[in-house]
């Protein structure tokens, strides 16, 4: 069994973020849109596995595969069979919404998780509003920081196991952010 960790949140996660993002963008030059900040450590307060996630922004789906082969020239690790994220329900249950590549960083490097979507796809978007929402809502990014840390002290086979566990709760959190998000103007 695979041990979660969980640990308290780091200021520098920003500055390590800002430091990997130089590389990744040197890496893929005029593919990327954007590189930004995701997940649990681009939240300032929120307990995180000691990962970053990263989301490269592309303009087409030929281009996941250009990033692919732009990181791993650079020995970056390219994950197979990570190729989507799950369907959220409410949002567009076409697959190619949920298209994505992942890839994670060279070995005895800093560890990320560098995800490649497509822009203006439900789960480009998804992954933006989520941080976005917690980011404006610490009560509720303190919530799931609990639910976390409850989470990784169950016994999982597999990081992945603790990831599915995690899907329906961060769903529960991006409906409303949706609706925040109308409410707000909030755009990407």
């Amino acid at each position: 069994m695979n041990a979660i960790a969980i640990v308290r949140p780091d200021e520098t996660w920003p500055a390590q973020f800002d430091k990997t993002a130089r590389v990744v963008r040197g890496a893929l030059g005029d593919v990327a849109q954007r590189v930004d900040h995701i997940g649990s450590t681009s939240v300032p307060g929120l307990a995180a596995k000691d990962i970053l996630d990263l989301q490269v922004t592309v303009a087409s789906e030929p281009d996941l595969d250009v990033a692919v082969e732009r990181m791993t020239a650079i020995d970056w690790d390219f994950r197979t069979a990570a190729q989507r994220d799950h369907p959220v329900p409410g949002l567009p249950a076409d697959e190619r919404e949920w298209v994505k590549r992942l890839v994670v960083e060279p070995m005895y490097r800093r560890r990320v998780n560098l995800h490649i979507r497509v822009a203006g796809r439900a789960n480009q978007r998804y992954a933006l509003l989520f941080r976005d929402y917690l980011r404006s809502h610490p009560d509720t990014a303190q919530a799931y920081g609990e639910f976390k840390r409850r989470a990784a002290m169950l016994p999982f086979d597999s990081v992945g196991d603790y990831a599915d566990l995690k899907d329906p709760v961060c769903d529960l959190i991006y409906l409303p952010a949706e609706e925040w998000a109308a409410r707000t103007n909030w755009t990407i």
